[in-house]
């Protein structure tokens, strides 16, 4: 008995694969026209509108005397702060929290005596960060009426000076510096508790990536932050700035370049003799980054 024939089997189509794929592309491949690339269409959007928001900000200080004012009544107010024992305390909450986490790491490293605070934990014991009228409380929030930190305002210390870094231009606008007057900037007008520091963006995240994620209002936030932190510690140090900074910044590779920077110098000094060796530090094991 012949044995039976194997049955065969039907191919059947997949309309969710292609016959041929497109090929990855190459190292050889010609770079994508960046006309005809969404991607790299959508991506350099984003940069570009970035770097928009931080010239109209530099323009903003370069231009406005109301931000002028406001700017150097921050630093005198942190300078006056510095000088009685007190410190800068940053707060915020969500994406804010962030950038006024960065600020006091900068200022620390700076030697500028710095805190954060976040808001949440603030009303849970952590009030006791703050103390009076030695102290300045600068809170990060773009809309200046963030919940967290209005419901904060009725328990800051008496006496404690208030700096709020937000997309207003006007402190009137300010939910967070209601019912404050505003810093007229002088060296001597140490009594006003309420102060405006300006960072507006060009236009909202929703209308230029569809989505109202903090992007380029923390990009705004951060750069005004790290303006802020450094023209304090240069009115502080002078011209001791870097040496403040490498004396608190021994590890990671920033460390290992300034050690290195150091033993440059002293073997430039030596007149004769044997070069010495400046020894290395270990780098410390708890730091998050390489470069601090």
């Amino acid at each position: 008995m012949d044995s039976p024939r194997p049955l065969k089997r039907r191919r059947v189509s997949n309309p969710n694969l292609t016959t041929h794929p497109a090929a990855a592309p190459t190292a050889n491949s010609p770079p994508p026209d960046p006309q005809n690339d969404p991607l790299l269409t959508h991506a350099t959007h984003v940069l570009a509108t970035e770097a928009a928001a931080l010239a109209h900000i530099t323009n903003l200080y370069l231009t406005s005397p109301p931000a002028r004012t406001s700017l150097r009544a921050a630093v005198h107010c942190i300078l006056t702060s510095q000088r009685a024992g007190g410190r800068l305390i940053a707060c915020g909450v969500g994406k804010s929290a962030y950038i006024a986490q960065k600020l006091t790491a900068t200022c620390k490293s700076l030697g500028i005596a710095a805190g954060f605070l976040h808001a949440c934990e603030a009303v849970h014991g952590d009030l006791g960060d703050i103390r009076g009228e030695r102290d300045v409380l600068l809170f990060v929030s773009f809309s200046g009426r963030t919940p967290e930190l209005m419901g904060l305002l009725p328990h800051v210390p008496v006496g404690t000076r208030v700096i709020a870094l937000t997309g207003h231009t006007e402190a009137g606008e300010c939910g967070l510096l209601a019912g404050r007057t505003q810093e007229d900037g002088g060296e001597g007008s140490g009594r006003s508790s309420g102060i405006l520091l300006p960072a507006p963006v060009l236009e909202r995240e929703v209308l230029s990536f569809g989505v109202a994620a903090p992007t380029t209002s923390t990009t705004v936030a951060l750069a005004v932050a790290d303006m802020l932190a450094l023209t304090v510690a240069g009115e502080m140090h002078g011209g001791r700035m870097g040496e403040v900074f490498k004396r608190n910044h021994p590890g990671g590779a920033i460390g290992v370049e300034g050690r290195e920077t150091t033993r440059k110098q002293r073997q430039r000094k030596r007149k004769g003799g044997e070069e010495g060796v400046v020894p290395e530090l270990p780098t410390p094991c708890v730091s998050a980054s390489d470069d601090g």
